[in-house]
């Protein structure tokens, strides 16, 4: 505790430092459209040294069209600019003194048609968009996506997979950290999967995946870094959006968007209703030999789960200038789902003509989740473009209460009541995590193109979590033995960072260090076993590009990438949903260490843009989960430390506009994984070749309608135990402006031959099974957007929330001067 109080005084103190060190003169004045005289706000002014033409600051106008920023003493010139209006160079602007102001009065804009024409063509986003070092998918230009989840949304994003449980992996790795706002989220809960099915998709301003980090991220997540951006807006005035869907099989939802901003304050806020009652269902086929003879178990899965979710966010920024801002934040969820669960199982003995019994298995289950985060946030931006202090302050604390009643029936092979007593049993499960995070990232620009950067973490993190399963006997509850006990997890991560960078002509270099000291401790109360793990971390990163000609760009990059294992990794309890298959964590797993190198090339033509990589990861202490089967022929999954795994990739992902009105996006993967297991067992290996590929066309049929097409096929792939088969679904959508362009009315359908499921065999040394498992059916949905003062082609230079990750910086520039 010592610890944590001196790392929170030290970001206080340079908190304080660093906000009271910028006192500079000013600079200040209004600009006008000079053939009307009307004040143009959000116009933007640059200051430039006369020297050596260095961009020093920067200012936008507010709604009366007048700016301020600061300025050290010195000569310097402006550039003013705003869309549709020709650029205006204010030359011999001079700052005599700290305490000088220099008012530059009005200034008038002369409007350019050229520039008018130009805008109405690229105005709109596209909804892929590429760099070097990260792609940007904008949801809301992909019709599929409307009425939908983040967990459906991210399953549209290039080089990322959601399987039918809703797990989430990058590049074939599930090893990938997922943030919102840049930040850890209780949002996404602890279980990601679960937490991404009740985030509506109409709070989702775009999806940011980097796929190799630089020391100022979070060391988490080997495979790298999804980050989720939710809506906000900044503009003058009220402005937002509404939605409205509804669907098949049961889901309706709605959400809404709303900001206000008076000069310095900004209010946002949004609320999002999802109700969702989701069909899946599975079969399953074992073979379990012992003693020479074989049993035999064909299962039938039946579910549906859901229910209805609440999310709420809200918050201020208040600017105390344009370059100093501070924000508040506060996020809640809630949800009460119910959830049904049927399993029929048939048991044979030798082959499948001597049918045994069959038991049917029926478990409902009520689950309540509240999630609450309070976020403050501080960003001062000192006179130089790019110099800023960013400071944050989370906390988060979330409940998850399980509460199930399972009852078993047995019958003979005529499906007649075979006369044994029906077994009753009960679990409640309730999880508790509490989580306070404190970051302070610091951003110094050197130079003409340099930058140093700098910062401190520390996360504090309890979950605590109660498991109790009963069984009916006679006339009272009694405690089932090895499966009921309380579970506690404490971990505290403190972390430091250094990066340089600098750029020589055509030729840019960027280098990082990042310390991470993890203390993590896992404790079972009832029998009082103590795991504790220690240990210390330096993680470096390394990014090195070149500018070629005709807008190419190529860059080489390095980092070292860590994956501690998760709070249900380490939690020994055993689910207990289905009595012939049980997962269970292990609270002796050790980290996962990463070293991940590639190389990535750029191209931009007019219309389209091509990213092209390869990829090499190397990982010791692979988490995987392993399957074993008991003395009765049940499954027991659990996870491990497997020795090695080494991948390599090829991947491809474009953009193009073909002709007027067309818009065709995609993405290939094709990539070898080789797993060693030999650790654990010798049969644990695999060497496998696999790919994923993902195709979006997207065509204007008439003036206000759409149509988008999308198809994703990912291929088989093996694994220690057996291999996975391989699967492909469509998806299908319409798209119409209504109230001019104020509404759009959205169709669509997603998994169109229904046929997006997960299929597999597994094999051990004395089993064999095979399986299929579907999560999600097909779906149709209608959804209604309506947007409230705002356009739906949003204007160059306009900006949503920004994009910063765990860091305090835009990301070291690798992407080629578009001509």
């Amino acid at each position: 505790m010592k610890n944590h109080r001196q790392f929170l005084v030290t970001i206080a103190a340079l908190f304080v430092f660093f906000s009271l060190s910028a006192q500079s003169g000013l600079i200040k004045g209004q600009i006008l459209d000079k053939n009307n005289e009307q004040a143009l706000g959000y116009a933007t002014i640059s200051l430039y040294t006369k020297s050596d033409s260095a961009l020093v600051n920067g200012a936008t106008t507010d709604d009366q069209g007048v700016f301020t920023m600061n300025a050290d003493q010195g000569s310097y010139y402006a550039v003013v600019s705003f869309i549709s209006y020709k650029n205006l160079n204010i030359p011999d602007i001079e700052v005599t003194g700290k305490s000088a102001t220099v008012d530059l009065g009005k200034i008038f804009l002369v409007s350019d048609a050229t520039v008018l024409a130009e805008v109405e063509v690229r105005a709109e986003k596209s909804v892929m968009q590429m760099s070097l070092d990260k792609r940007i998918f904008n949801v809301g230009k992909d019709l599929a996506n409307s009425g939908g989840t983040a967990a459906e949304v991210l399953d549209n994003v290039p080089s990322v997979v959601v399987d039918v449980e809703g797990n989430v992996s990058l590049r074939g790795s599930g090893n990938v950290r997922i943030l919102i706002n840049g930040k850890p989220s209780g949002l996404v809960g602890i279980s990601d999967a679960n937490g991404l099915r009740n985030l509506p998709a109409n709070l989702i301003e775009r999806v940011e995946v980097v796929t190799n980090p630089s020391a100022r991220y979070e060391a988490e997540g080997m495979a790298g870094i999804i980050n989720i951006i939710l809506k906000k807006e900044t503009n003058q005035g009220l402005n937002g959006s509404v939605d409205l869907n509804a669907g098949w099989p049961n889901r309706y939802g709605g959400a809404v968007n709303l900001n206000y901003r008076y000069k310095g304050l900004n209010l946002f806020g949004s609320y999002g209703a999802n109700y969702r009652k989701s069909p899946g269902r599975g079969s399953s086929y074992q073979e379990f030999v012992k003693n020479d003879t074989t049993f035999i178990t064909e299962t039938e899965n039946n579910r549906k789960r859901g229910g209805l979710s609440h999310n709420f966010r809200g918050g201020m920024d208040f600017y105390f200038n344009e370059k100093t801002v501070l924000t508040g934040s506060i996020n809640y969820r809630i949800s009460d789902e119910d959830n049904y669960t049927q399993n029929e199982y048939r048991d044979y003995l030798q082959n499948l003509g001597n049918l045994q019994s069959i038991t049917v298995r029926r478990d409902d289950e009520a689950e309540d989740e509240t999630n609450l985060e309070y976020a403050l946030t501080f960003r001062k931006q000192f006179q130089r473009d790019g110099h800023e202090l960013v400071a944050d302050f989370r906390y988060q604390k979330n409940v998850d209460e399980e509460n199930s009643n399972i009852s078993e029936k047995y019958f003979t092979p005529e499906f007649d009541e075979s006369g044994a007593p029906n077994l009753l049993q009960r679990s409640g499960n309730t999880e508790r995590p509490k989580e306070m995070i404190a970051q302070i990232d610091y951003v110094h620009p050197f130079g003409k193109e340099g930058k140093f950067e700098a910062g401190l973490r520390s996360s504090i993190r309890k979950i605590r979590n109660d498991y109790l399963v009963e069984e009916f006997d006679n006339s009272e509850w009694v405690s089932l033995p090895g499966l009921s006990n309380e579970f506690e997890y404490d971990e505290n991560i403190h972390a430091g960072y250094l990066i340089w960078g600098n750029k020589w002509g055509k030729f840019s270099v960027q280098g990082g260090l990042r310390a991470e000291l993890s203390d993590i401790s896992t404790r079972l109360i009832q029998t009082s076993e103590v795991n504790d793990r220690n240990y210390f971390n330096l993680v470096p990163s390394a990014h090195v590009s070149y500018d070629l000609p005709a807008n190419n760009a190529v860059q080489i990059s390095y980092s070292r990438r860590l994956s501690r294992p998760r709070f249900w990794d380490l939690n020994p309890f055993f689910s207990y949903s289905d009595a012939r298959n049980f997962r269970s964590g292990n609270p002796n797993l050790n980290p996962e260490y990463t070293n991940s190198f590639e190389i990535g090339h750029l191209k931009y033509w007019d219309n389209a843009s091509l990213s092209s990589s390869i990829y090499y990861r190397h990982t010791d202490g692979q988490i995987d989960r392993i399957q074993t089967l008991d003395d009765n022929g049940n499954t027991i999954w659990s996870p491990q430390n497997l020795a090695t795994e080494d991948s390599y990739g090829l991947e491809f992902t474009f953009s193009m506009n073909p002709v007027k009105n067309w818009d065709v996006d995609g993405s290939f993967n094709f990539f070898r994984a080789i797993t060693d297991g030999g650790n654990i067992n010798p049969d644990l290996y695999s060497d496998t070749y696999s790919m994923f590929t993902r195709l979006n066309t997207k065509v204007k049929l008439f003036k206000s309608v759409d149509a988008q097409l999308r198809g994703n096929y990912r291929a088989p792939r093996a694994t220690t135990q057996g291999r996975s088969k391989g699967s492909f679904y469509t998806d299908l959508a319409m798209s119409k402006d209504v109230f001019g362009t104020a509404g759009t009315l959205t169709l669509s359908v997603r998994d169109i031959f229904n046929s997006n499921r997960h299929r597999y065999i597994t094999e051990g040394l004395n089993f064999y099974r095979e399986g299929d498992f579907q999560w999600r059916a097909r779906q149709i949905m209608l959804s209604f957007n309506y947007r409230i003062n705002q356009q739906k082609k949003k204007q160059r230079g306009e900006r949503g929330e920004g994009g910063d990750f765990e860091g305090g910086g835009d990301d070291f520039n690798m992407s080629p001067n578009k001509k």
